[in-house]
């Protein structure tokens, strides 16, 4: 049997959506050809001159779990998984933060999950960052996507919720402040999220950093904030362009690839509104593919770079190698 190269299945999946054909394509291989873990925890590449670094923290071996997508099955997940090249013996969520350095400011998407306050193996960042030669004391402005753990819990210290980047501007988009914020909320919340909200209410009012925008707002020289909401009510990506090259930072629109670039309608269990979800990832996804742009995730594997080609109703995802 000859084996599939990355490029066969991107001529492949072109060729099927020119001609109409609706059967679905295997996996990149690529995917089977990324380790677990990487070896080196940061990578950084260019777009037109603005310099991206992707720093690894770590990884959730989340156990099977029938609740993690709502309208597929663990063997539906498990068979996914198995088509990627990936294990199936846990959910394998990777977590990479973003580090942009635009005309020497630095400037982080998300600050990571907090060194283990979201799991216990996820506390690889400040160290890979070091590695990476980023000092956490120069960045400017964090961007955040979301208020989810393992994109907010980086900003606080745990036990007692001291600001760890105190002199940064934290900019989000308005519509999540205001929603997790408004009096009221945590009483609103399923029992697992109250502690989440709990903690965001007692500390983010109190912080001074924060600027609240709208979509669109250019948040950075090239960066601009693209409302993508579903998994949360004010969830963002943020889309960077430089010299003609575009890179939109996806965060938790496509949050595991594997599965859900070859089936986008699933809808995960972390997705306040599923239905919103899975239109937001289409939208974003034929937009990224149309405009012929490079992709990252936070949860894609490491480095959580690659691009999306359309096969029939899904896409295949092409990751760049570590």
């Amino acid at each position: 049997m000859t084996k599939m190269t990355r490029r066969d299945a991107i001529v492949s999946a072109g060729l099927a959506a020119a001609f109409g054909l609706s059967s679905r394509l295997a996996i990149d291989p690529a995917f089977a050809e990324t380790p677990l873990e990487p070896a080196v925890g940061f990578r950084k590449y260019k777009v037109g001159d603005i310099e991206v670094t992707a720093v690894y923290d770590g990884i959730w071996r989340k156990p099977h779990d029938a609740g993690f997508i709502k309208n597929a099955s663990v063997d539906d997940t498990k068979a996914a998984l198995a088509a990627a090249g990936q294990t199936t013996e846990f959910m394998p969520i990777p977590l990479t933060v973003v580090v942009l350095n635009i005309g020497g400011k630095l400037i982080m998407v998300d600050s990571g999950s907090g060194v283990g306050q979201w799991q216990p193996n996820a506390t690889n960042l400040p160290g890979n960052m070091e590695k990476a030669g980023i000092d956490a004391k120069k960045i400017s402005t964090i961007l955040v996507s979301h208020f989810h753990p393992d994109h907010i819990f980086g900003l606080m210290e745990k036990g007692s919720n001291t600001a760890v980047f105190p002199n940064a501007e934290l900019i989000v988009h308005d519509v999540e402040y205001k929603w997790w914020t408004e009096p009221g909320r945590v009483e609103k919340l399923p029992e697992a999220r109250k502690g989440l909200g709990t903690r965001i209410q007692n500390v983010f009012p109190n912080w001074k950093n924060f600027k609240l925008v709208a979509d669109g707002t250019e948040v950075a020289p090239g960066v601009r904030l693209i409302n993508a909401p579903g998994h949360t009510p004010g969830h963002a990506a943020f889309h960077v362009s430089s010299g003609g090259k575009q890179l939109m930072i996806s965060n938790d629109v496509m949050y595991v690839p594997a599965l859900l670039g070859p089936h986008p309608e699933w809808q995960g269990a972390y997705d306040q509104d599923g239905p919103l979800a899975v239109e937001t990832r289409r939208n974003l996804v034929n937009r990224v593919i149309a405009e012929k742009m490079m992709i990252c995730g936070a949860h894609f594997p490491f480095p959580g770079t690659g691009s999306f080609v359309k096969d029939g109703n899904g896409y295949v995802f092409t990751p760049e190698a570590a």
